[in-house]
């Protein structure tokens, strides 16, 4: 028989990180999702190179005239503003903010979450009541007016934004990564981590944390869609930054200055697209761990 501390170190911690890359290749629409999320990182990322515009710069045509609603051409792909902005270069470049807002605001829900979840599950009594009765609360509140108040209260940037999302989307993870927890603090590598005198502490983020991780990932893949979809919501209503270009952004702007009246679609149908495709991604992936990690939800 290996001695306890052997059979702790040897523990099924892994055994969920093992599993994840079989994801892509498993599951054909998780790789698609993520597939989506690689292509929209990479352009944000080059994202300098690929706009050839300033996405605030009022441009001229050569005989001196604003360049405004230009059709879509070879030198504007998708046609100016009513100001004289190349569209292009707005949606490229939105892609910065919208992104970082997501993934920010994933970090934070996950990060929140798991701490919560982890904490409430394993040790209890009236740190789990406490806990579960803030979720409870945080829950109760609205989630868009909240959201449109902190922005009002504070200043219109993607911090508060990314501040909201991460102060109201936490519990649902923290509820299911607790009830992970209340399992695993009973399997018998926990017990035989007990047994060899380790404590409590360490047992709770050697042996338990890595096996509800792959659980925080799922509820961030879910936190990204939300955030953008809320940046959009956002600015769209005219609370959100006016410095930062953003779908969101673009939508308002074409929503204010009546492009769909003059039928200027190429304006706003491309960033409601990009929003689309970046919130489907999350529910993509989602799904694909949901099953990686919960076989009984196969067909």
């Amino acid at each position: 028989m290996p001695p306890a501390e052997t059979v702790a170190l040897a523990a099924p911690r892994g055994l969920a990180w093992r599993r994840l890359p079989s994801l892509a290749i498993v599951k054909p629409y998780a790789t698609v999702g993520i597939a989506i999320y690689l292509v929209f990182a990479l352009i944000a990322l080059f994202a300098g190179r690929i706009a050839p515009y300033d996405p605030l710069e009022i441009l001229f045509a050569p005989d001196g005239q604003l360049a405004a609603s230009l059709p879509p051409s070879a030198q504007h792909l998708l046609g100016t503003t009513n100001l004289g902005r190349d569209i292009f270069s707005q949606l490229v470049l939105g892609a910065r903010p919208s992104l970082a807002v997501g993934i920010t605001a994933a970090i934070g829900v996950a990060s929140i979450g798991t701490i919560v979840g982890l904490l409430s599950g394993y040790f209890g009594g009236l740190i789990d009541t406490i806990l579960m009765r803030l979720a409870d609360v945080v829950v109760g509140i609205p989630f868009l007016p909240f959201v449109i108040v902190l922005a009002v209260l504070l200043h219109p940037s993607l911090t508060n934004i990314v501040l909201s999302v991460a102060l109201l989307l936490w519990p649902n993870a923290a509820r299911v990564i607790r009830s992970q927890v209340l399992t695993l603090r009973q399997r018998q590598f926990v017990e035989a981590a007990r047994m060899s005198a380790a404590s409590e502490l360490r047992i709770l983020l050697i042996h338990v944390a890595p096996n509800v991780l792959p659980l925080s990932f799922l509820y961030a893949s879910i936190a990204v869609g939300w955030a953008i979809l809320t940046e959009a919501s956002v600015s769209f209503l005219g609370f959100g930054s006016a410095d930062t270009i953003s779908w969101g952004y673009m939508l308002q702007d074409a929503y204010a200055s009546q492009a769909l009246s003059r039928g200027q679609y190429i304006w706003f149908v491309p960033p409601g697209i990009c929003i689309v495709l970046v919130v489907l991604a999350g529910f993509l992936v989602s799904r694909g761990y949901e099953e990686l990690l919960f076989p009984k939800l196969k067909d």
